[in-house]
């Protein structure tokens, strides 16, 4: 028996939201004070950070619950699955449902459970629940289907990474250009064929990296100080990720018994295009072997960060050969990976 991905679906906001959009904001340091750059000084530096070019907003009508359904849909459809099937639905964001305009948090009752309905499951032993875990909440996700399946309490799981990540950010902050809105979600089931999980690794950091992001007030001071917003300290994320990643991804694929020249795709979550790089380089660098060409899927040009969706996403563009130069084919060896608030890390390494 072997645990596999048989379903893939994903949710891709209409709303495309360019970096020329933000020349009008009012940017402003955390302590309010005015950034002497001009906005197009600030959007430049920007883009050749992040790679980020663009990104996507979910419509006013839809919630975080709603894309996830959405893309709950594709991956069931894609699976060619009954739905009352299904035995577990876990559902991986950070915010709950924020309704457009909005500064409250919805999570009555949980995300899953709004997905299910919206799925029209009349099962009761299909169970739904919400997982936070920061970014990485997709992936640790699947980690736990994957053991519901091998402790025999489940046959098939349907896990779901969804974020409206536009509704929390602070306009006045910089780091607001860098979310995004969007869901993927995929169907996980024991199956006969060969390959799927192969291993996976994960770890919380929360000694003194636990509020590298968190939620704070607007740089704006001149705002109500209670009305909160998704922030980070950038740099300390990138030096933890650099510092932490690799080795996390190292020992998944060891316990793999998979050789670091057989993968052919490392989805890793978009979060900095930047960042990305050097955490594959020196990924690569531990097997003090060169990077192979064409490793690393990027969405995040166009479609920005959007947490836990990133990954499945990506999976799903690649599927559905929507990913120039990317293809996946039976046998292929891909590592997922992420690293988020927490801090939290984890990887998988599968075999498509």
């Amino acid at each position: 028996m072997s645990i596999k991905i048989t379903g893939v679906g994903s949710y891709i906001p209409k709303i495309v939201q360019k970096n020329e959009a933000f020349q009008q904001h009012s940017f402003l340091n955390i302590d309010g004070s005015e950034i002497p750059s001009s906005n197009e000084v600030i959007v430049k530096k920007f883009k050749a950070i992040t790679g980020i070019s663009e990104r996507r907003y979910a419509e006013d009508h839809l919630t975080t619950s709603d894309l996830g359904a959405l893309a709950a849909e594709q991956a069931i459809k894609d699976a060619n699955i009954d739905p009352e099937t299904i035995d577990y639905i876990i559902l991986a964001h950070n915010f709950g449902d924020v309704k457009a305009g909005a500064i409250q948090s919805d999570i009555l009752p949980c995300l899953a459970a709004r997905v299910k309905n919206s799925l029209k499951i009349k099962n009761p032993k299909c169970v739904a629940y919400d997982i936070l875990f920061g970014c990485p909440g997709w992936v640790e996700g699947v980690i736990q289907a994957q053991a519901y399946i091998k402790a025999g309490m489940a046959k098939r799981c349907l896990v779901i990474g969804a974020e409206t990540l536009s509704r929390v950010v602070d306009p006045y902050d910089r780091d607001s250009m860098i979310y995004s809105d969007g869901a993927g979600a995929t169907i996980i089931e024991s199956t006969e064929e060969e390959g799927g999980i192969l291993s996976h690794e994960s770890a919380s950091y929360t000694h003194d990296e636990v509020y590298h992001l968190f939620f704070g007030c607007s740089n704006n001071k001149s705002l109500d100080e209670d009305t909160r917003f998704i922030k980070m300290y950038g740099r300390k994320i990138y030096e933890f990720a650099l510092s932490n990643v690799p080795s996390a991804m190292k020992t998944c694929l060891d316990a793999s018994g998979v050789d670091i020249k057989d993968v052919k795709k490392i989805l890793i979550h978009q979060a900095n295009e930047k960042m990305d790089e050097a955490i594959i380089s020196r990924f690569y660098r531990l097997y003090k072997t060169p990077v192979p060409e064409g490793i690393m899927p990027m969405s995040i040009h166009k479609l920005g960060n959007s947490s836990v969706a990133t990954v499945p996403t990506l999976l799903d563009l690649i599927k559905s050969n929507q990913m120039e130069g990317h293809q996946l084919h039976k046998g292929d060896v891909i590592i997922f990976a992420s690293v988020g608030a927490g801090m939290h890390i984890n990887a998988i390494t599968y075999r498509y």
